[in-house]
């Protein structure tokens, strides 16, 4: 039997736009407790976006999480000895989890000088529907797509 669910924790809303998904992000960019520096690489990524594009760096933030959020993932799932990827549709937490979480990891493996410069080019990527964080998205509707045969499976 497994245990009582985790209460889920509230998280106060930065103090610049006034953004819930903002200080999610923040924190999943954060390493080491260093708040104050992830902080700073975020809000001066969105000052190289308001630079670069012209856009406010707010809606662009949206725009690339929005577009980079999937919609399905595949699931392993044993059934008499044999396991099935099976596709299962994505609760609206998770997918925000995954989107920032896909965000963060492609931003680190980008070549730019500093992470507000890596930050800021993959969040413009991501918002114009392209980069490596829209394409994880692609590839894992993909294989959601390939193993829609084992839907039924399904619990």
């Amino acid at each position: 039997m497994r245990r009582r669910q985790a209460p889920k924790r509230s998280v106060l809303p930065d103090p610049i736009y006034n953004s819930i998904v903002v200080t999610k992000f923040i924190n999943s960019l954060m390493r080491r407790g260093k708040r104050s520096i992830a902080e700073k690489i975020f809000y001066s990524s969105m000052d190289v976006i308001e630079n670069r594009t012209g856009n406010k760096g707010h809606d662009t933030f949206k725009k690339a999480l929005e577009n980079v959020k999937p919609v399905l993932e595949v699931r392993s799932r044993r059934v008499g000895g044999a396991t099935y990827q099976v596709p299962v549709e994505i609760r609206s937490e998770r997918r925000q989890a995954l989107a920032i979480r896909w965000i963060i990891n492609y931003t680190k493996a980008r070549s730019e000088k500093t992470m507000a410069e890596r930050l800021a080019a993959e969040l413009i990527a991501a918002s114009n529907n392209e980069g490596s964080s829209v394409k994880k998205k692609e590839d894992t509707h993909r294989m959601a797509e390939a193993n829609k045969a084992f839907a039924h499976f399904k619990w």
